[in-house]
């Protein structure tokens, strides 16, 4: 897989409850190119999010080796790997994960207040994030003061501002009404297009996956070629 930016290889994932292991994901091998927009759909338990979290560096392998453009993350250690994760990872989640008492332009900064960027620096990727996803009106707003779709979109400014080498999604439309979810869709469509981003989503909704170049079926821990 030369031309991938997300290289996993013969990756298992057993998780432990007392003394029983329970398998995951089994041998799982899987090449994402750079630029393309991945959608991971199957059933409840299948594995989706265990496999987008072990991309993403939020969970390790118990085998195998995930190679994210040109880093062996499963090597690294726990610091360096969540260094790794704040520069090179965007996180977009269902619920959204805002902080209720941040103003939109706060939770955008988060991110960025792990950087050495000056406060200057960091005020023009904010902005910039938040015009991406058409919410320059909304910088000074609160969560509470947000639609769903909106909450959704500083979520995902929030995800883009580190300018990051992936965006992970884990059901981003999940808890948002179809024309949320569309508008959701269309943005994230526009980030693969128009600026490239590599994304890896996983969804259980049929027309989100239909804006992904490609869609690969996870069940009981292998995927399928389709």
């Amino acid at each position: 897989m030369p031309d991938s930016i997300v290289e996993v290889k013969n990756v298992s994932k057993i998780y432990k409850r007392d003394t029983m292991d329970i398998p995951v994901l089994q041998n799982l091998s899987l090449g994402v190119p750079e630029g393309e927009f991945l959608a991971l759909m199957g059933p409840s338990g299948s594995g989706k999010t265990t496999l987008l979290n072990l991309i993403a560096g939020i969970d390790r392998p118990s085998s195998g080796s995930i190679n994210i453009a040109g880093t062996d993350i499963s090597t690294l250690s726990e610091s360096a790997l969540a260094k790794w994760r704040s520069r090179h990872v965007g996180f977009v989640f269902q619920f959204y994960n805002l902080i209720p008492v941040l103003t939109a332009y706060e939770n955008v900064e988060l991110p960025l207040l792990l950087t050495d960027l000056s406060k200057a620096d960091r005020k023009k990727h904010v902005e910039t994030a938040l015009g991406v996803v058409g919410l320059s009106d909304r910088i000074h707003h609160y969560p509470k003061q947000l639609s769903g779709g909106q909450e959704q979109r500083v979520a995902i400014a929030r995800a883009i501002v580190t300018d990051p080498t992936i965006i992970v999604a884990d059901e981003p439309t999940g808890d948002l009404d179809r024309k949320s979810a569309e508008d959701v869709l269309a943005l994230l469509e526009q980030l693969n297009q128009e600026f490239k981003k590599t994304i890896v989503m996983v969804t259980h909704d049929p027309a989100a996956a239909e804006k992904a170049h490609k869609t690969r079926h996870l069940d009981k821990g292998e995927l399928s070629m389709n």
